[in-house]
């Protein structure tokens, strides 16, 4: 019971501590002028991923569970997906894709690319073919470079977008200094470094008592407790109808994501960091390229009618697919 009340703890830090995280991290963008550049988009993916970094780092160099590190990050990229249902679900004047922007379809394909490129990686290292700079992989200064073209194309093609948002939270925060959102930036900060490093060893913990696969337990329980940011930075966008930020936010959050690997790689010093984890951190990877396929195929084809629970089949088909995958990867944790 202790270490459900820990985990249940991080959540509530991560969670609490994510949320104040995102909104200094809008309300310094804002104040320096940097929400409408490239500097205050990477500002602000950074910090709803910030935990998926610092656990990452944890689990590789302190907590020696490199399987709870990558299993955070791609499970982080699929529940972020699933966060997109909750949208759709919650936004009830019309259908989330039929609203959405066409530009998330840029933002959904190159996440696409980046988690089939991280699944390509794990499965060529599994094959016993690992090129690598010393004990770094060769595949994650590719994953840095992708993600470097990926964010400036997005930013180019979404401009517009954040342009009207900043116009629209320029009038949110009339009465924060920038001295204050950055002292609060950084205690936020603090706690989610304080949580996310103490969370692989309540993760380890967890799997060593239920003998379930540690990469079970860092797809589902860690990456839905270092995901919570996401989703409250996602629903509090969504009740100022800015529901473009949200679908940016959760998209672009799965680009940062991967490239958290590659700095999870960086602080492995074994080997190459997916040479040494479980094989079925694949199906996680197949799910992610599934949903976020689906996803680009409804934010063209842009679904208007809802069925099953008030959810458009696109909706119900990324929910499914997230079921299926935690399903499977509970049987092969046992």
């Amino acid at each position: 019971m202790m270490l459900w009340l820990k985990l249940l703890l991080c959540l509530a830090a991560i969670g609490y501590a994510g949320y104040f995280l995102s909104r200094y991290g809008d309300i310094i963008a804002e104040k320096t002028g940097m929400s409408a550049s490239w500097v205050g988009l990477i500002l602000l993916s950074t910090a709803t991923s910030l935990p998926e970094l610092v656990t990452g780092i944890s689990a590789v160099t302190v907590a020696k569970a490199p399987d709870i590190a990558v299993g955070d990050v791609l499970g982080s990229t699929v529940f972020n997906l699933v966060i997109l249902v909750l949208l759709d679900a919650l936004h009830r004047r019309e259908t989330l894709y039929s609203r959405a922007a066409q530009g998330h379809i840029l933002s959904a394909a190159l996440g696409t690319i980046l988690i089939a490129f991280a699944g390509f990686s794990l499965l060529l290292d599994h094959a016993g073919m690992s090129p690598a700079w010393g004990h770094v992989g060769i595949y994650s200064p590719f994953i840095v470079l992708v993600y470097l073209v990926a964010m400036r194309a997005v930013y180019s093609f979404e401009r517009r977008t954040l342009s009207e948002y900043t116009e629209v939270s320029a009038e949110r925060y009339p009465d924060v200094t920038l001295r204050s959102a950055v002292k609060g930036y950084a205690l936020a900060a603090m706690a989610v470094v304080i949580a996310g490093s103490w969370l692989p060893f309540v993760a380890k913990d967890i799997s060593d008592m239920m003998g379930w696969g540690q990469s079970f337990v860092g797809t589902l329980l860690v990456a839905a407790v270092t995901s919570t940011p996401e989703a409250a930075v996602t629903i509090a966008a969504l009740r100022i109808g800015a529901l473009d930020m949200a679908i940016a936010n959760l998209l672009g959050s799965n680009l940062f994501d991967i490239v958290i690997l590659a700095v999870d790689d960086v602080f492995y010093t074994k080997g190459p960091l997916l040479a040494h984890v479980d094989a079925s951190h694949v199906l996680t990877v197949f799910t992610g390229v599934m949903m976020s396929a689906l996803v680009t195929v409804g934010l063209i084809f842009r679904p208007q009618g809802r069925s099953v629970l008030g959810l458009t089949w696109v909706s119900q088909g990324l929910f499914m697919l997230y079921v299926l995958n935690s399903w499977i990867l509970f049987e092969h944790a046992h």
